[in-house]
């Protein structure tokens, strides 16, 4: 059994802000003035994003999507305001609802959690308490000044928690950030896989989940 147990946050433990974006990238995309689809700019403004945000200098999970959305506003010519167009993302941030699953097992769950996520502190905090979640250890980005797979993210909820790699287990639905940046840090990973991709997608999971409901005879396993 392991002594304890990492999530990511958004998109495991609450619902990702899927939707939102996709709005927003569909505003976009009608007030462009080169053609371009909704699927193009939520590409463009991820790709941007994860140049800004990886930084170096590191810039907080807000500022990041400022910055990337503007970027790709001058690149299709479309005159709409940032901040105006990522108000409802940032209000989705604080009110996100729960994925299902998440309640239940959270008040079974037998190790101590701690949450691991690249967002701001703020914003986690009013999720948490919107929900009236609280975990053992929480460490967000703007905490550490880096993003998740960066392994300072992991070594900070392993010294949180004062165990080992071998030790815990982390959980979360993106292969790059929480897959394979906690396998890269020595960590056994599972993959909420809320698309239904192919297996094969998370091959470097030692186990797939569609929501934290069929997380527990995992925790089980040495």
């Amino acid at each position: 059994m392991v002594k304890g147990l990492l999530l990511d946050f958004y998109g495991t433990v609450v619902e990702d802000d899927d939707a939102v974006v996709a709005d927003i990238a569909g505003q976009v995309a009608r007030g462009a003035s080169t053609p371009t689809r909704a699927p193009e700019v939520v590409e463009a403004w991820q790709r941007k994003y994860a140049l800004i945000a990886e930084g170096p200098p590191f810039r907080p999970l807000r500022a990041s999507a400022l910055a990337s959305l503007a970027a790709v506003l001058a690149e299709v010519g479309c005159g709409g305001d940032p901040a105006a167009l990522c108000a409802a993302q940032f209000a989705y941030w604080r009110s996100p609802p729960l994925r299902p699953g998440s309640r239940a097992f959270l008040a079974s769950v037998p190790v101590p959690v701690c949450v691991v996520s690249d967002a701001d502190r703020d914003d986690l905090d009013a999720a948490m308490a919107r929900h009236g979640l609280a975990f053992d250890a929480v460490v967000c980005s703007e905490d550490v000044g880096a993003y998740k797979p960066d392994r300072a993210m992991f070594d900070a909820a392993l010294d949180a928690l004062g165990l080992a790699p071998h030790e815990v287990v982390h959980v979360g639905d993106s292969l790059r950030s929480d897959v394979a940046g906690a396998h890269a840090a020595g960590i056994r990973a599972g993959w909420v896989n809320r698309f239904g991709r192919p297996d094969t997608d998370g091959a470097l999971a030692a186990f797939v989940l569609t929501d934290l409901s069929g997380l527990g005879p995992h925790l089980e396993q040495g």
